[in-house]
């Protein structure tokens, strides 16, 4: 029998799909419908899940960015809340869990992981706080890298950026290792590989908990 994770904030499924992989089964949760989540879907308020939190192995969340992306924290504050502390909150009783934000949200005892720890072809740094042990390797960018974000795909510099954009949705699937998402889920989503990596760590977790 496989373990089981809660996928909070789920989105379109990029951080399900690397859990899935790792070894998990998954059911995520978001306010929003998803019809692309690859796995069972509940459409519910995250920091209010329609279930306890104590019947899954794995808790991950990845609640919003927006608030703690360069260009929006300062001027854009009033239009983005950060619900990380709340989050936070919500998972303090868990043994086993992890939260996922852009650098520069308010995490604690963060790692980072990029596309290029995993030979992928975009530069998405994201920063990860978990209840267990995890170390992370150095980025290894070689200046090839694309970046996924924005309205609709661009072959150019972005406002704020200095990676070029993926200039289809066929080539910004293929450097995020996702073949099953539209456009504005790609901009929103992690790749699996980042998920999955974080997943392996928290089996072993779950692992020496049991033994204990």
């Amino acid at each position: 029998m496989r373990p089981l994770a809660l996928d909070l904030f789920c989105g379109a499924g990029g951080a399900a799909m690397g859990l899935h992989r790792a070894g998990f089964d998954v059911i995520g949760v978001d306010i929003k419908k998803q019809p692309n989540y690859p796995f069972r879907f509940v459409q519910a308020d995250a920091l209010r899940p329609p279930m306890d939190l104590s019947d899954f192995d794995f808790v991950w969340a990845s609640p919003p960015c927006q608030a703690h992306v360069g260009f929006n924290a300062g001027w854009n504050d009033n239009k983005h809340v950060s619900l990380i502390a709340e989050t936070r909150e919500l998972l303090r009783p868990h043994p086993v869990t992890a939260i996922e934000n852009v650098v520069g949200a308010p995490l604690r005892t963060t790692i980072q992981l990029c596309g290029s720890h995993f030979g992928l072809g975009v530069r998405r740094h994201r920063r990860f706080e978990t209840s267990f042990m995890l170390l992370a390797p150095s980025c290894q960018h070689t200046g090839e890298e694309i970046g996924v974000y924005g309205d609709h795909p661009q072959g150019h510099f972005g406002c704020g950026y200095r990676i070029p954009r993926a200039r289809s949705l066929e080539e910004a699937s293929a450097a995020m290792g996702i073949d099953w998402m539209k456009w504005k889920e790609l901009c929103q989503a992690i790749p699996p590989a980042y998920s999955e990596f974080i997943g392996r760590a928290a089996l072993e977790a779950i692992r020496l908990k049991a033994a204990a």
